[in-house]
């Protein structure tokens, strides 16, 4: 496999990638994780527009179903640190440029996103811990907090905000978040100290959530894909938190997610995870050689490095024009970088 590099741009601190369907065309937004701009692409790498200059501090971003060119965003998670005064913005487009609007604090905010149902579309968020005094302190739990997306979301803001229902908290290191179908349904997965855990939303309007505990290892961030194609999708997670091994889990005859594969060398740092497909998967390390690598099935579990010094905070993929494009935040190096991906 090989990335070859087809466009760069300067952004410091660069982090949160997401797509967004605006004004008939598909585009990629890029944000920065500290007080830095929002950026809007086209898919072949070329800047469009600012959509802020300020706060960032940009965790999370994912478009409201069925908008032209509305999204949701976290504002002011500036690190685990520094997260106190974390929220969720609505983000417009109108004729006078973005217009930003926080519809909810939520302290420590991570990673949220919005979950298709079939009647009602629903929001998940993870808040990272729940409180903190000092630097490092990792003593208060985060949480996994759920709701009801509005169907008038444009009249929600700072004195009309989301209410949230908490639907499972005492979760250490609330770091790793991801999204996938099966049977036709969206759900999340949840990497924590405490393990994997997968959360589904209701079939109905007005039924419950239902929660499930994958592995009970820790897990700073973790995807699902059917590597050997046998039909059931395994978990690859980064471990412990912000760790430096990577391993495959998958899923025995009683339905118990098994460790059955760890990568032969160490990735100091260990952040960036996107599945390319269902057969491959890309991961960055932000410390020591900064890698990006390629994880897939070929006789075998393997991986593949790809790229060095280069420290990615996030990957994310699309097709275009029959090949793989792939962008990632090169956060080590303030660089927004676009490939193609040659498998």
């Amino acid at each position: 496999m090989k990335l070859n590099k087809t466009a760069v741009h300067e952004l410091e601190k660069c982090y949160a990638i997401a797509p967004l369907h605006y004004q008939n065309k598909e585009h990629i937004l890029v944000a920065a994780e500290k007080v830095n701009k929002c950026l809007l692409f086209d898919l072949d790498g070329n800047l469009e527009d600012t959509i802020w200059d300020e706060p960032g501090g940009t965790m999370s971003m994912v478009q409201v179903p069925g908008s032209d060119g509305w999204f949701l965003a976290t504002h002011q998670f500036y690190s685990p640190n520094d997260g106190a005064k974390a929220h969720i913005v609505l983000v417009r487009p109108s004729e006078a440029g973005w217009t930003v609007t926080n519809i909810s604090d939520l302290p420590f905010c991570h990673r949220f996103s919005i979950l298709k149902g079939k009647d009602q579309n629903y929001l998940i968020a993870c808040t990272i811990k729940g409180a903190h005094e000092y630097k490092e302190d990792w003593r208060t739990p985060g949480a996994i907090y759920v709701a009801e997306l509005p169907a008038d979301i444009e009249n929600y803001n700072e004195n009309h905000q989301i209410v949230w229902t908490k639907l499972l908290d005492g979760l250490f290191h609330n770091h790793g978040y991801a999204t996938d179908t099966e049977n036709g349904s969206e759900y999340a997965l949840v990497g924590t100290d405490n393990g994997v855990f997968k959360a589904v939303p209701p079939e109905k309007k007005g039924e419950t959530w239902t929660l499930a505990q994958l592995t009970r290892e820790e897990a700073s961030d973790m995807v699902a894909v059917d590597f050997d194609q046998d039909g059931q999708k395994e978990l690859i997670t980064i471990a412990p938190f912000h760790g430096d091994h990577i391993k495959i889990y998958h899923k025995n005859e009683t339905g118990v997610y098994e460790n059955v594969w760890e990568c032969p060398f160490t990735t100091e740092m260990a952040h960036a995870i996107w599945p390319v497909d269902d057969r491959t998967v890309l991961i960055g390390h932000r410390k020591g050689e900064r890698r990006t690598m390629a994880f897939y099935y070929k006789d075998g579990y393997q991986v593949e490095v790809l790229e060095e010094h280069t420290g990615a905070a996030n990957l994310f993929s699309f097709v275009k024009d029959g090949k793989i494009r792939v962008v990632a935040t090169n956060r080590e190096i303030n660089e927004i970088a676009f490939y193609d991906l040659e498998k």
